[in-house]
């Protein structure tokens, strides 16, 4: 019997750790938000692990607005890299066992082959530097840490691409979208299947890993790819809408960031796959079951 804390379950990874957790009744969950537990508040922490027996936790918490993070450092530090601290000195002093979600932002994307874990880190960003902070503090004060760096994430739940290109479909004539970002789509669902993997491991592994879904495409890619699917799944007008919406691929100098973003985000995953016996499903085939949960609803 293990008691697992997931921090920040209200979000997108938060919420598809839930749903599997019905598959996994032998272990006792504590599902927390701000409003459950405050992860900035070193003392609460502390208590909760304690309280709670916590054998595992899995920090699914962070600032990631990533524009808005160059206007609010002070905030983005505490809950991307000072509350990862807590959690991991609160495992650490409970003898659990810490996986940090992290970020493809550690990297500053000018590579052109998979990012390994082994490579320099080198953000260009506030939110990519604190994400590096939040990593070292997890290594560094919890000697059972894993981080998992991840990269383009979307689900049914929360805000994120897929549901903002859906909607932008079915609103505009004409949508540019950018074709010189190149990485690879997650569906948090297929991530959280490889972090109870991970869980349900004979041997705990600490480390750095890299997961994403496997293949690579571009921003215009992806869009492209959601339009031809959900034109299927929609209902007449609204796919016909989709149909009708011109999709141009256009460069990021086109398009007004306030952070630079990523050129080429794409990680290798050959660690975790060779660690864990993990098969992970073509981004394509991802999109595909998101859609058609999220379609369906």
């Amino acid at each position: 019997m293990k008691n697992i804390l997931i921090t920040g379950a209200n979000g997108q990874l938060g919420n598809e750790m839930r749903v599997l957790s019905v598959e996994n009744p032998e272990y006792t969950y504590f599902f927390t938000d701000v409003a459950e537990l405050d992860i900035c508040n070193e003392q609460a922490v502390s208590d909760f692990v304690k309280a709670n027996n916590i054998h595992v936790i899995v920090n699914c918490a962070a600032y990631t607005a990533v524009d808005n993070a160059e206007d609010n450092v002070e905030l983005c530090t505490k809950l991307n890299a000072d509350a990862v601290g807590y959690l991991a000195k609160a495992a650490e002093g409970n003898g659990a066992e810490f996986i940090q979600i992290s970020t493809d932002y550690v990297f500053d994307g000018t590579a052109h082959i998979p990012y390994q874990e082994t490579e320099p880190t080198c953000p260009n960003s506030v939110y990519g530097s604190t994400k590096l902070a939040g990593e070292q503090n997890a290594l560094t004060l919890c000697s059972r840490s894993m981080v998992i760096r991840t990269a383009w994430l979307y689900s049914t739940f929360g805000n994120n691409f897929v549901k903002t290109m859906l909607r932008l479909g079915q609103e505009r004539e004409s949508l540019g979208v950018v074709f010189d970002q190149i990485g690879s789509p997650t569906y948090a669902a297929d991530l959280a299947m490889a972090i109870c993997s991970i869980i349900n491991a004979p041997v705990w592994q600490a480390g750095v890993y890299h997961f994403t879904n496997e293949g690579v495409c571009s921003w215009y890619d992806f869009t492209h790819e959601i339009f031809a699917r959900a034109q299927s799944l929609l209902p007449n007008d609204a796919a016909q809408k989709i149909a009708q919406c011109h999709l141009r691929p256009i460069l990021s100098s086109e398009y007004q960031y306030q952070t630079p973003r990523p050129h080429y985000s794409v990680l290798n995953k050959s660690k975790i796959k060779q660690t864990f016996g993990i098969a992970i499903p073509h981004w394509t085939e991802a999109l595909q079951v998101c859609l058609e949960k999220l379609l369906s609803e």
